[in-house]
C-alpha cells in the first residue's frame, strides 16, 4: 500500500514537472548586421519573435551585432558564430561563400537575389545648407570637408564610393581616368575615415566635423527626425547608386547549432508584407510594391544605376578598385 502511494506521488510530480515545461525548447539566434540597420532590426525582432512563437509555442531570443559591414564579414570568417548575415552589400556574403560558411546558392533561396529592401546614398548638410552643395560636383570643392566611412571597412562608404564613380563617368563620357581624378578630389577633402557608418555619423554630429556627411538616406533621414531636423539638410543629388541590401543563413553555423528552421524563417519575414511594412517604417525602400505606394510619399524619385548594370557587378569592382594596391588604395596613398 505504502509502496504504491508513493508511485501514485511519483507519477503526480512527474505530471506537474512536465506540464510546467515548454512544449518546446527555446532557441537563440544571433543576427550579424552592419551598423546603420541598428535600429531596424530593434524593431524586426519582437515582431517575429511574437510571430513565431504564436506559430510554433518555441520563446525565440534574437541577438544583433553591428558594425563595418566587412569588418563583420570578418568577424564571422574569425568565429563569430551568426546564424544569420544581413549584409549592405553581396561582397560581404559572397566572402563567407569562399570561407565555406554559407552555400553558393544563397542568393536563389530568397527573392530578388535575397536582398528584402534597398537605400540609397544621399547627403546630409548643415542646416539652411550653408556650402549650397547641391550634386556631387560640389564635393571636390577646394577646403570643403567631406565625411564618409571607410570603403575598406564599410559598405556604406564603399557605396559612396561607386555612386561618386559612376556620377563621374556619366560626367566625362565614361572616362575612367577622369573618374579616377574626381574620386580622387572627392577623398582629399576627407579629413577622417571612420570603420563604419555609425562612426561617420557621430564624426559629423556629434564631433562637429565637416560639411556634408554622405550616407545611406535611411541614415540622413533618422538623423533629420531623430538628432534635430533643427539642425541639418538632406540633399538628393542627380545622380546615386541603389544599394541592395542581401540576407543570407549562414549554413555552417546553423547546421553546427540546429537553428536552421528558425533562421529560414527569420529572413523570410523581412520578405513578408509586416516585415516589409517595419522596413519602410525606417526609410528603407521595400520590395513589396504595395507597401511601397504606401509609403511612397517618403521615398523622393531619384535617378540611380546599379553596380550590376554599369560598373560590371561586385566581383569585376572589387578587383578593380578595392583589392590591395587596386585604385582605391592608390587614390588614398596620394591624399
Amino acid at each position: 500500500m505504502l509502496i504504491r502511494r508513493r508511485t501514485l506521488i511519483s507519477a503526480a510530480l512527474l505530471s506537474l514537472l512536465a506540464a510546467a515545461l515548454p512544449a518546446h525548447a527555446d532557441a537563440t539566434l544571433l543576427n550579424v548586421s552592419y551598423d546603420v540597420a541598428r535600429e531596424l532590426y530593434k524593431d524586426i525582432n519582437p515582431a517575429f519573435i511574437a510571430q513565431w512563437k504564436g506559430k510554433t509555442g518555441e520563446t525565440l531570443t534574437l541577438n544583433q551585432s553591428h558594425g563595418g559591414s566587412s569588418k563583420q564579414a570578418g568577424a564571422v570568417i574569425g568565429g563569430l558564430e551568426a546564424d544569420v548575415i544581413t549584409m549592405n552589400q553581396s561582397p560581404d556574403i559572397d566572402i563567407l561563400v569562399k570561407n565555406n560558411l554559407v552555400s553558393p546558392d544563397w542568393r536563389k533561396r530568397l527573392p530578388n537575389d535575397a536582398a528584402p529592401y534597398t537605400t540609397t546614398t544621399v547627403f546630409l548638410v548643415r542646416k539652411g545648407n550653408p556650402k549650397a552643395i547641391k550634386d556631387w560636383s560640389d564635393l571636390v570643392r577646394p577646403g570643403l570637408q567631406v565625411i564618409v566611412p571607410n570603403p575598406k571597412t564599410s559598405g556604406n562608404g564603399r557605396y559612396t564610393y561607386v555612386a561618386a564613380w559612376g556620377y563621374a563617368l556619366s560626367k566625362h563620357n565614361d572616362d575612367a581616368a577622369a573618374a579616377k581624378d574626381f574620386v580622387s578630389k572627392l577623398f582629399a577633402n576627407v579629413p577622417v575615415l571612420d570603420g563604419g557608418g555609425r562612426g561617420a555619423t557621430t564624426t559629423f554630429t556629434q564631433r562637429g566635423i565637416g560639411d556634408v556627411l554622405i550616407t545611406f538616406e535611411n541614415e540622413a533621414v533618422l538623423l533629420d527626425k531623430e538628432v534635430g531636423g533643427d539642425q541639418f539638410d538632406i540633399v538628393y543629388p542627380s545622380l546615386s547608386v541603389e544599394a541592395a541590401a542581401p540576407v543570407a543563413v549562414v549554413d555552417k553555423v546553423v547546421d553546427k547549432r540546429g537553428t536552421r528552421k528558425q533562421a529560414e524563417a527569420y529572413l523570410q519575414y523581412l520578405f513578408s508584407p509586416e516585415g516589409q511594412d517595419i522596413i519602410a517604417k525606417h526609410h528603407f525602400r521595400p520590395r513589396n510594391e504595395t507597401v511601397l505606394k504606401k509609403y511612397a510619399a517618403q521615398f523622393p524619385a531619384i535617378r540611380t544605376f546599379t553596380v550590376e548594370g554599369r560598373l560590371g557587378g561586385w566581383e569585376a569592382v572589387q578587383k578593380t578598385h578595392f583589392a590591395d594596391g587596386a585604385l582605391y588604395d592608390q587614390i588614398v596613398t596620394r591624399r
